[in-house]
């Protein structure tokens, strides 16, 4: 038996006798490679796509985290709508987190300096562009703010097992938790890239590393994987945002090169059909 479900009191891990708002379906994916793929798969996007908007297009960080807020926003009221688990649904709303989480991360660590800008760039779109808070403020902030959202969730009793999430209040919580995380893991990865002095392939493979060592501690009974999933789903994003920064980042600041557009173009074909095969799989079972 999975350690997750082991269960005592029924009417705080039951999350159809702890809120009566059950959906009664589930709505939210079972965790295999698959998943694993689609996230990384969808975080890199999020980092090319946010960076498209702010930077390429010049938006700017500040109208950037506006519009993908608001995208947020939708994609997540559609899920929150739905009655049952939708894979397109789903990996619409993990990329409007991972999109609004790589410019709210920008808004809050950088100062639009020069050195985000692209070439030949003296502004960067309308209104103000950043706190300036810095990558260590910055994570502490959100840290602070994930770990709150976790407290209030534990005190909800509602599972942290997403397979047995089937309550409004269950999903509401897994969302908010989603987006800060994903903003979280922009702010590791962009100081990764950026401030570590691993560049973009070194941080990418750092974090792949740490992603290893925590599939090596689920074979360890005393290792809760309930801790390992949230860990890891964090650690993804850093992921993504490293290969994210590697693909479309200049050769001379160590990446390939390959654009924010051509990059997102591809990226997003291969998230579109994994969720292709996704809901196929889906309906057949």
């Amino acid at each position: 038996m999975d350690k997750s479900e082991l269960v005592t009191d029924p009417s705080v891990t039951d999350p159809r006798v702890a809120d009566p708002g059950t959906y009664g379906m589930k709505k939210l994916p079972e965790v295999t490679l698959a998943f694993w793929v689609m996230k990384i798969a969808a975080t890199t996007l999020g980092e090319t796509a946010g960076d498209l908007f702010a930077q390429t297009l010049k938006l700017g960080y500040f109208l950037t985290t506006i519009l993908l807020f608001l995208i947020f926003a939708i994609t997540l009221v559609v899920q929150l709508r739905s009655r049952r688990y939708n894979p397109f649904f789903y990996w619409t709303v993990i990329l409007s987190t991972s999109m609004a989480g790589t410019t709210m991360s920008d808004f809050m660590n950088r100062d639009a300096g020069a050195k985000y800008l692209s070439g030949g760039a003296t502004s960067l779109g309308w209104g103000p562009q950043g706190f300036g808070l810095g990558y260590p403020v910055g994570a502490a902030i959100l840290i602070s703010l994930l770990i709150a959202i976790f407290a209030v969730w534990k005190l909800t009793g509602q599972t942290f097992v997403i397979r047995d999430i089937v309550t409004f209040r269950g999903e509401a919580l897994f969302w908010s938790a989603i987006l800060v995380s994903n903003t979280l893991g922009t702010s590791m990865g962009d100081f990764l890239s950026d401030s570590s002095g691993l560049g973009y392939a070194g941080g990418a493979l750092l974090v792949g590393g740490v992603l290893a060592g925590l599939l090596a501690l689920t074979r360890v009974p005393v290792v809760p994987n309930v801790l390992l999933f949230w860990f890891a789903f964090v650690l993804t994003r850093p992921l993504g945002a490293t290969a994210g920064d590697f693909l479309t980042k200049p050769v001379a600041k160590g990446g390939l090169d390959l654009g924010t557009v051509g990059s997102s173009g591809v990226l997003l074909a291969i998230l579109v059909g994994l969720m292709g095969y996704a809901h196929l799989k889906e309906r057949r079972s």
